[in-house]
């Protein structure tokens, strides 16, 4: 879900582009965005982020891709264009159009991404989701509603 439609409820073609992204990063990294992706980065968008920015791209590819005879460079290129489809800036996403021809044509020099809109959430551990799965028995009590 974008941040603009999640904060104010603000629904443009540029909400497309961002869930394109979203599923572009997840199919190159190959993992589920989520909250509680780690007690590091909560979100596979903060993940991609901080790697992309430490350089560490090629950390981020899946392992099968790089099996499958995919090239690292091709991999990269299509993570780096997930990241411009997730900036928080909706006017600087690319339109859908632009995203074809990036995708089409390797000769087309990328921006540099901006922030990616994400939400940190909480980290969640073991115990968290022990506790969540568990149940309880509370005292339950039942009243006659009867008039007088």
């Amino acid at each position: 879900m974008t941040p603009e439609y999640a904060i104010e409820g603000i629904y443009s073609v540029k909400s497309d582009i961002f869930s394109f992204g979203i599923l572009l990063l997840e199919i190159t990294m190959g993992r589920k965005n989520f909250l509680g992706f780690n007690c590091r980065f909560p979100t596979l968008l903060a993940h991609a982020w901080q790697s992309w920015n430490e350089g560490k791209g090629l950390d981020l590819i899946d392992p099968i891709l790089s099996k499958d005879s995919c090239r690292p460079d091709q991999v990269l290129r299509y993570i780096h264009i997930g990241l411009l489809c997730v900036q928080e800036d909706a006017n600087s996403r690319p339109t859908m159009s632009s995203v074809v021809l990036m995708l089409k044509t390797e000769t087309i020099s990328l921006p540099k991404p901006e922030r990616p809109a994400f939400f940190t959430g909480r980290c969640t551990n073991m115990q968290d989701q022990i506790a969540a799965n568990s149940c309880t028995i509370n005292g339950l009590t039942i009243s006659d509603d009867l008039p007088r």
